[in-house]
């Protein structure tokens, strides 16, 4: 028992950000030297040498230590980098912060702390932009379990500044992620400079990443239509410009007749909706100095606010 503890409070500072290893001491035990030098200590093991780098099969990739399944197959994809290379995770099951050198993103595993890798973004190997970079050595790999079973359902919203439509509508419970991006234009991997010209076709839109078992797109859609002005023509409130017109981008037809629904009792009820009603492009995620705007600087919203119309 003290060997155990004593394992503990030698990996505890290790981890950092004040995780509490204690309930996977045992697993920590059980790692090897080569494991232990990646999973605890920040390593990284040589390119090309992982077992999962050209593992192709369906499944579901889970943590090392404590067994969190962290990424379905369907987000793996051949950077040729020389590690295992997904362009998304299982949302809320990967955590970041800065790397020690202070100038990359290391990804570690949300709930026990388990150093999984780096994540890289920008440079356009897919359509989500973003890579994260992961040592084999920290995944296990289940190919009997289904990963469609973590398919969370995405929606995508525009109205107005992505600041503020993010900041009320991911404090819905049951909305898992809501990401700040543009979509709509024909220009592939837009930077913010170029949406805010006004010409490439873009506007700023949120992608939101919600559990059907706990929030419907019904009142997802609801909740966006009373968190900003839908009769606005130009823009949102001050924010003036094509960038900011009040669209909804829809996957299928189920979804469109939903927001249809909507924009009718709304119509019934005296309100001249200008939101329109889109299909589905590519969704850009921007710069990350775009997400979580307002809760990082401690702000609250000057566009965007509550107003009951359902």
């Amino acid at each position: 028992m003290k060997s155990i503890f004593l394992v503990v409070l030698l990996l505890l500072p290790l981890f950092g950000g004040g995780t509490n290893m204690k309930p996977w001491a045992k697993a920590l035990e059980r790692l090897t030297p080569e494991e232990r030098s990646v999973i605890v200590e920040k390593g990284t093991e040589r390119p090309f040498s992982g077992k999962y780098v050209h593992t192709d099969s369906e499944g579901v990739y889970r943590c090392k230590v404590c067994n969190t399944p962290l990424y379905k197959s369907d987000d793996k994809f051949d950077s040729h980098c020389g590690w295992p290379s997904f362009d998304d995770a299982i949302p809320g099951a990967v955590k970041r912060q800065k790397d020690a050198d202070g100038r990359r993103t290391e990804i570690l595993c949300a709930r026990c702390g388990a150093h999984l890798g780096h994540v890289f973004e920008g440079e356009g190997l897919t359509p989500k932009d973003t890579r994260h970079c992961v040592n084999s050595i920290s995944l296990t790999f289940d190919k009997k379990e289904k990963a469609a079973r973590y398919t969370d359902k995405r929606a995508y919203f525009a109205g107005g500044c992505f600041w503020g439509v993010e900041y009320y509508l991911e404090k819905l419970d049951g909305v898992k992620e809501v990401n700040s991006g543009y979509m709509g234009g024909s220009v592939e991997r837009p930077s913010y400079r170029q949406v805010v010209q006004g010409d490439t076709g873009h506007l700023e839109t949120v992608e939101v990443v919600y559990d059907p078992e706990k929030i419907s797109y019904e009142e997802l859609t609801k909740a966006f239509f009373e968190i900003h002005d839908p009769t606005q023509k130009n823009g949102q409130g001050p924010d003036i410009g094509s960038q900011y017109h009040s669209a909804i981008f829809v996957s299928n037809d189920k979804e469109r007749k939903t927001v249809e629904k909507l924009i009718g009792i709304l119509k019934k009820r005296g309100y001249d909706v200008a939101t329109k009603i889109l299909d589905k492009k590519p969704f850009y995620k921007a710069e990350s100095y775009h997400q979580d705007y307002y809760d990082r600087h401690g702000k609250k919203p000057y566009c965007h606010g509550h107003v009951k119309r359902f």
